[in-house]
Parts: C-alpha cells; structure tokens; sequence
C-alpha cells in the first residue's frame, strides 16, 4: 500500500471510484498482488534467510520507491541495467540529503519492526507442513480473484503494459532476473561475427589520401532544445557558422545509453531489435576494423556498453588536462585533445568515436565550465526537486551550448588536417524529460516514452575531399536531412562513407546513397 502509490494512481486513473466495480477492482489487484508477492517471498525465505532478505528487500524498495515517485521512471529491465552499469560518480549525482529522510520512513522504520520480531524455530516437519499451506492458500487466492476481475485486469495489463514495473519490488526483481539471465546468456561464448566478409570498396582504395571519420556520441541532448533545429534560444551559435548539415527530425534506437548505445552500432537498429542479439553480436567497430581501418573508441562517459569489445576503449588522462578534470570527472573539452594527439602520428584510415558526457542529469550543471553559465539562473543541485523548471532548463541549456563548443572545436582541429581527408558526425544517444508532464531525466519504457527522450539532434559535416573521394553531392545532403532519420541509420551511413563492401550494408539505410554523383 505504501510502495506502490504510483502504480494505483496510474491503474486507478481512468476509473470512476464512486461506482462499485472500481472498488472491487482496486481490492481485487491489491489481493492478487499481495498473494503474488507473498508466493515469492515464500520461496526465498525461511529460518536462516528471513531477516537477512528483508532487510535487503525493504532498503532497495525504499530505494526504489524514491526513485520513481521523484523522476517517474519505470524499472523494466533497461533501467536496471543502467543502475548496474552506472559508476560511483553517476550514483553520487543521483544521492542528495533529500533521500536521507526517505529511506529513514520507508527503510529504516520497517527494518527496525522487522529486526525486532523474534522468530520461532518450528520442527522442521511442522514449518514444512505449514509453508505449504499458506503457499496453497496464497496461490488459489490469488487464482480466485484473477478469476472475478480477470476481465478488466486482462484489459488493463493490455493497454498498459508498462504498469507492471511500477509493481514494486516485483518490478526490480523481475527486472533484475532478466538482466542476469540476458548477461549469462551472453557471456557464454565468442560474440556473433557480422560483416565478415568487409572489404574497401574501390573508392577508398584510389583516395589520395587517408580519411579519418570522426563520429561523436552524444549524451542526453534532445533535440526540442537543440538550436540548429528552431530551439527558440540558439544554444548552438558556434555550430551556426560552421555549415553543418542538421538532420532536424532524428529518433533514437532507445530511451537510456543501455539500449540506444549497443543498438547504434549494430546493423539491425531498432527495426530488428533484439536484445539478446545485439549484445551478444560484434558491432560497427569490428566490422570496420575487419576492413583495415583502425578504429577507436575514446570514452568520457560509463563507458562502450560492449560496442568496442572488439577494439578497446581509450579514456582521456586526467592528469594531462588538469584545468579541465577535477579528480571525479573531466569536462568533454578532452575529447578533441585526446583526439589530436591520437592522430599526430602516421597518416592511415581511421574511424573514431567520441563518447560524451554531454547533458547527463540531474547535475546538469556539473557538465560545463562557468563560462558557459549564459541562461540564468540555473539550477546547481542535483536534487531537481529543490530547483523550478526555468533554472532546470536554463542549466541544461547551458550544457547544450558547451557541447556545441566542444563539436565546433572538434571542427576546427579537423579543418587544419592536411595529411587526411576528413569527416564528422554528431549525434545524441537518447533524449531528456525537463518536467513534462511531470516526468524528469529518461529511461521510459520505449512504447510509451514520449519525444522529449526520443527525438535527438544529429549534423554532419564532410570535408571538401572527403565528399570529393565519393563523389558526395553536399546541397543533395542538406535536402536528405530535411527528410526524417533515426539511429538506424547511422551503421549503415558510416560504412557507406567509409565505402566499406560487406553483405551487412544496406543502402537504402544509408543517408548519403541517394547524393553519389553516378
């Protein structure tokens, strides 16, 4: 009853309460799901487990409880697989005072009743006989009130599927079984080869020079505040001037890094998607790898979520760029000078990606240096609750402008280059909610997730020999990304750009087929 308030205010919304059928549904699904919980609980506890278990289970529900009815999220197993791959430092942004009092009431107050009940050690025998009666009882009252509300329940859990991980802890139990067992099933053996058969096409083979590809994986960036795309502030000044291509309408593969990453560089995209497949298969990186350009995944962020396995992953010395790291985090203006030093060696093709930091919440104001502090005033709590919507906007705004300073001197370093052709894409992984409908940061179940954590920003831009190696008509891609694009697009462009040959590339997916001069 105290736990789940979110999930009996969405479950009971769409009910009259004064007419009686309501009621007999709200008690209906508050014995079933008592009933469930109980028959779970009877599985995992007994003389020695007891205590232990729920002091466990009554702190990660306080947890969770907090969690949901603060940002509204859902904890299907996506969201937590993003808790399981968070860090130390992304936790910490997420921990404020505010949950100290919470966990005391919800945590504390139980853990306390529980710790002070003493337990008596029946006979073996006679516990048997008397947990298998009320697992009886507890499943054929559950099976019976199935039965007298199973028209309405079956058409609730129809067109709202998500409120089942808002049945707490059912949700993050479920949730986490299928997160270990999705693991398990992946690290069983080698990774599903793709694109073995990649080779440079005959285009990259006469290019007088070697091309480096840079491909920035943003972080948390929507693209209803992006400026390039009629934002009404322009948090993208730089990117402006620079004559960027803007893709104005992009959806993301997901709603959190967890899926949209993995799902990016895999050839399926979201019109395929499969979970299990894509983790447990190799990814864009491999696959150009496979073809002889050296590929490199250099991270300011949690990490590649397996996509460069296959090739390693560089992360940005903190100790060569103290003015931008503080011991914790370093700001993504690292990225292009891990970069530069990256490529001052020999000239040979290479395909990079950058991993951002970006406008990961809620310490938005953590993600950009006090000279970009140029919407006021802002919110500097990472306990958005303690800040209104402006201050919110105004610091996530704030971040969007250093990202477009950070991509526009990305930018200019690759202008000076001489020894390569190069090229640049940039888009975000997933989008954000700044108070919408009620609903803060991201992670919502896909189907109902709404644009403000779907819809992201994405540019190119091609150097004037690179797109002259493919013979790449420039106003043809500016009239390509007036058209709508997603993420399922990107595998698929960058090995057209790359003019990699392999029984994976489809060019009808790729952006830039249609504007090759014949």
């Amino acid at each position: 009853m105290v736990c789940n308030s979110l999930f009996w205010t969405d479950a009971l919304g769409g009910y009259d309460l004064a007419k009686p059928a309501s009621w007999l549904l709200a008690g209906g699904l508050f014995v079933t799901l008592t009933s469930l919980h109980f028959l779970i609980l009877a599985l995992l506890l007994n003389r020695w487990t007891a205590k232990p278990i729920l002091y466990l289970l009554l702190l990660a529900t306080a947890s969770a409880v907090y969690f949901m009815k603060r940002y509204h999220v859902y904890l299907d197993p996506s969201m937590l697989r993003n808790v399981l791959a968070t860090d130390v430092h992304e936790a910490g942004d997420l921990m404020t005072w505010a949950t100290l009092p919470h966990l005391l009431l919800y945590a504390g107050l139980p853990i306390w009743f529980v710790h002070r009940v003493h337990l008596v050690h029946d006979p073996l025998v006679k516990a048997a006989l008397r947990r298998g009666l009320a697992f009886l009882l507890a499943a054929m009252t559950a099976a019976g009130t199935i039965v007298v509300i199973y028209q309405d329940l079956a058409s609730l859990m129809r067109n709202h599927r998500e409120l089942r991980y808002l049945i707490t802890p059912g949700n993050f139990m479920y949730s986490m079984t299928r997160v270990a067992y999705g693991s398990s099933q992946i690290t069983k053996g080698p990774r599903e080869v793709i694109g073995a058969d990649a080779v440079t096409g005959s285009l990259g083979q006469k290019r007088e020079k070697p091309v480096l590809l840079v491909f920035v994986l943003g972080e948390t960036v929507r693209a209803a505040n992006w400026g390039l795309s009629g934002y009404s502030r322009q948090t993208t000044p730089r990117l402006a001037e620079e004559g960027v291509i803007n893709f104005a309408s992009v959806t993301s593969c997901g709603s959190n890094t967890e899926v949209s990453v993995p799902c990016i560089f895999s050839p399926w995209g979201r019109r395929g998607y499969d979970e299990s497949r894509t983790r447990s298969s190799q990814s864009l990186l491999d696959v150009v790898a496979r073809a002889g350009v050296t590929a490199t995944w250099i991270d300011n962020q949690s990490g590649c979520k397996g996509v460069c396995d296959g090739v390693g992953e560089t992360r940005p010395p903190a100790t060569s760029f103290p003015a931008l790291c503080d011991g914790e985090r370093c700001l993504d203006e690292v990225l292009p000078k891990t970069l530069a030093q990256l490529v001052s060696g020999k000239p040979e093709n290479r395909f990079v990606v950058m991993h951002q930091m970006g406008n990961h919440g809620p310490a938005y104001f953590k993600r950009y240096p006090d000279a970009f502090k140029r919407f006021t005033p802002t919110c500097d709590n990472a306990d958005l609750a303690q800040c209104s919507r402006e201050q919110i906007v105004n610091a996530y705004d704030n971040a969007i402008a250093y990202t477009d300073h950070v991509l526009t001197e990305t930018l200019h370093f690759l202008k000076t280059q001489k020894t390569h052709d190069v090229a640049f894409i940039y888009v975000s992984d997933h989008g954000e909610s700044l108070g919408e409908n009620g609903l803060f940061l991201h992670g919502i179940p896909y189907a109902i997730a709404p644009d403000e954590q779907l819809k992201v920003p994405m540019v190119m831009w091609l150097g004037d020999g690179f797109a002259k190696s493919l013979s790449l008509d420039q106003p043809c891609m500016g009239d390509r990304a007036k058209l709508p694009a997603s993420h399922d697009n990107l595998f698929h462009t960058v090995l057209g750009l790359l003019d990699i040959k392999t029984s994976v590339y489809e060019p009808t997916m790729d952006l830039t087929a249609n504007c090759r001069k014949p």
